[in-house]
Order: structure tokens, then C-alpha cells, then sequence
């Protein structure tokens, strides 16, 4: 089971290599029936820079202007600290290097229509190509939402697990009915990269979608694109997302890491040579991880005595309690465990992570497991970017026999 993400967000890349001319833009608005107040508009400027800028409206009519080195995606919104939340009043659109037009009348950024930009156009199209499958998941991601909000509050009030275990459940369950339309929706978005490989919407889609496909088809959908949008801020991150799946992936040494285990005890990889060893990357959170729990200590109980190993790699770096209460409520502490050493201020800006073993390994959704034979080569990848469970299985049946 795919761990299901529910919105691409608004995500300001940053540009490598030679600094792009800007070219300017002016984007006009007229959003009728909106009051007089401040409108808010973010966007990527490149070279690891973002701007959010601000006009007042006037009986709905605004302009801003700027400079952009490509087309990029603007959010532009009513209320800062509604938007830091992806609530409130707001509209995501692409804009270009131009002169383009926002416009409504009932008085609402969200469903405003932008013209005068190329890309806008394209993701329009791929809206409309998504439309029926959307229309299908809105009761689904209406009721998740409201069980999340409800959910997030019991969180603030400190009431107890237990207590919130039925919410947690129901919310489980809601995102297991959205996973088929998740798994259309993917298959609509890879229909429009193939079909326009040098669109922005396709580089942006593309972007999020390389960490889950397989490393050859990610490939060949990246050299179908040409080498400027190859040099876009995508293109630069697609580049690096199949860098690292391909150094995770069947063919690559293992990466050799040192940690301290949940025991206080260091572990390093090294220490396994001469056995199969799993990486198996997942967090207390994750619900689709700890659902394959059961499945795993039975593989481990099987094979164990035959020489396979198990080591957990968890994404619970912000919470410790969180993650040793995991492992003792699964039973998985019969393998060794340690975190992926994520530091999220690092990673705000833009700096190296040494110590973050996820990174070496590609992996960029949960649940995501690496098998590495004796020698610390890798055999196989299953979940983001590889195969699934059952092609596990056989490949351990196929090493160790029945």
C-alpha cells in the first residue's frame, strides 16, 4: 500500500548553475465584490529565493508586477496565516514572463480564472483530464479533512491516545477508500507528462511524481524532456530525485552508515556483511507501515535463522517517545532500530544532512524497504520507486527457499 499524499503543494525550488535573465511580468486583477483590503501573492524567484509580495485592492481591482528567470507557480491569498495552513480564501495558478489577467465575480480568489499564460493553459487541461476522478474523491478528502481538523484539536486539548484511537481508525480507513483514486489520478498525470514532455505543469508533475515510479521509467521520462527544461528548478530536482533513487536501487552498493540504536548501542551496517540484510524505512505515523508490521515479523521469524536481517530506519526524529512506543506496541523490537538522523533546520536551509540516511537511499514515501545482499550490494527496492510486496516475497522465497 502507497503512503497517499492529498495536494501537490506550493513548493519553491531553488535554481543551480548559472544565474537565468528575469524577465518582467504584470498580472492585473478583478475580482468583483471583493472588499478593499490587502492582497498576498508568493512565487519562486530562483537562486534559492522566493518573494511574497502585497498591493491593496480597490473595488476589486489590483495589479502586481515583478520578474520571473521561468514560469512558476504564484499563490496568491487573503490571509497569511490561514495560507501557512492551506486555508482561507486562495488561488494557485502558473505565471509567465507576460501580462495576464485574475479574474471573478463572486467576489473569491479560489476559482478564479487566470488568461494570458501558456502554462496556465496546460494546467487547465490536465484539470479537466482530472476532473471526474476528483469529483469522485471530493466526499472522501471533505470527510478526511474534518476528521483531521477535529482530530489535530483533540491533539491541542492533550487528550489521550486512547482516546483518539476510533478518530485516528476512521481517518485510516477513509485514506485506504482514497487510495484507487490516487492510483487513477497517477495515471492520468504520467498520461499528460508523456503527452507534453517540455511543459512546466509536466516538470512540476514530474517532480513530485519520479520518487514513486520505478528508476528506468523515470529516466526515460526525464530525457523526453528537452535540455532547458532539463535546466528549469525542476528539471535541476528531477536530476537530483533520480540521483538518489538510482543510489538506492537494485545494482548500487549500500551506503554504509553508524548509528545509535534505540537501545543506545552503535549500529553500522558494515557489522551485517555476510547476511541479507532489509532497511526498512517507516515512522510511528505512518498507518500503512505499521499495518505491514505483522507481515514483516513474520518474514523475519522465517528467515532470521537462515541469515536475514531487519533494521528499522524511522522518520520519528521530532518525537522519540512516539517511536519507542511504536516498536514496543508492534512487537518489532526483535530487529535493531534507529532514526534516519532528519534535521529539519538544515533542511529549511538548503544545507547538507550527513546524517540523514533516508537521502542516501532515495526515499521520499513510506513505506519504503532496501534489501542488500552479503556482499552490500542492493537486490531490491519495494514500495517508493520499486516494487511491491509481493515481488518481495518471491525474492526472499527465491534466496532462502519456502
Amino acid at each position: 500500500m502507497k503512503y497517499a499524499f492529498t495536494a501537490f503543494p506550493l513548493v519553491l525550488l531553488c535554481l543551480q548553475g548559472q544565474a537565468q535573465e528575469q524577465q518582467p511580468f504584470t498580472l492585473k486583477g478583478n475580482i468583483k465584490g471583493l472588499p478593499n483590503r490587502y492582497v498576498y501573492l508568493s512565487y519562486a524567484t530562483g537562486n534559492m529565493s522566493y518573494k511574497t509580495d502585497s498591493v491593496l485592492s480597490k473595488d476589486g481591482k489590483f495589479t502586481f508586477t515583478g520578474k520571473l528567470v521561468q514560469p512558476v507557480e504564484g499563490r496568491m491569498y487573503l490571509d497569511k496565516k490561514a495560507a501557512m495552513y492551506g486555508e482561507g480564501d486562495m488561488t494557485n495558478f502558473f505565471m509567465e514572463s507576460t501580462t495576464m489577467q485574475l479574474t471573478a465575480i463572486n467576489g473569491k480568489l479560489k476559482g478564479a480564472k487566470l488568461t494570458g499564460s501558456q502554462t496556465q493553459q496546460e494546467q487547465d487541461k490536465l484539470e479537466a483530464m482530472r476532473a471526474p476522478v476528483m469529483a469522485k474523491l471530493k466526499p472522501l478528502s471533505d470527510a478526511y479533512n474534518n476528521g483531521n481538523k477535529e482530530y489535530m484539536a483533540d491533539m491541542r486539548a492533550k487528550k489521550s491516545e486512547d482516546a483518539m484511537k476510533p478518530l485516528k481508525e476512521k481517518l485510516d480507513a477513509i485514506k485506504e477508500k482514497m487510495e484507487p483514486y490516487y492510483d487513477e489520478m497517477e495515471k492520468i498525470d504520467k498520461a499528460f507528462i508523456d503527452q507534453y514532455p517540455d511543459s512546466y505543469v509536466s516538470a512540476q508533475l514530474l517532480r513530485f511524481r519520479v520518487s514513486g515510479m520505478p528508476l528506468q521509467e523515470g529516466e526515460a521520462a526525464y530525457a523526453k524532456m528537452s535540455p532547458a527544461m532539463q535546466q528549469s528548478m525542476h528539471g535541476l530536482e528531477i536530476r537530483k530525485e533520480l540521483d538518489g533513487l538510482k543510489a538506492g536501487s537494485p545494482g548500487s552498493t549500500a551506503h554504509a552508515f553508524t548509528k545509535t540504536d534505540i537501545e543506545g548501542k552503535t549500529l553500522s551496517l558494515a557489522d551485517f556483511k555476510g547476511k541479507y540484510v532489509m532497511l526498512d524505512f517507516w515512522a510511528s505515523w505512518c498507518g500503512p507501515c505499521r499495518k505491514g508490521n505483522p507481515h514483516l515479523k513474520e518474514l523475519y521469524t522465517k528467515y532470521q535463522s537462515k541469515g536475514f536481517e531487519i533494521i528499522g530506519i524511522s522518520d520519528d526524529d521530532s518525537n522519540h517517545e512516539a517511536w519507542k512506543k511504536a516498536v514496543n506496541q508492534d512487537g518489532i523490537g526483535i530487529w535493531r532500530h534507529v532514526l534516519r538522523g532528519l534535521d529539519w533546520s538544515k533542511r529549511q536551509k538548503n544545507l547538507p544532512n550527513p546524517e540523514d540516511v533516508s537521502d542516501y537511499y532515495g526515499i521520499h514515501s513510506l513505506p519504503t524497504k532496501i534489501l542488500i545482499d552479503p556482499n552490500g550490494v542492493i537486490i531490491g527496492r519495494y514500495g517508493g520507486g520499486g516494487e511491491d510486496d509481493e515481488a518481495m516475497n518471491k525474492k526472499l522465497k527465491e534466496i532462502f527457499g519456502a
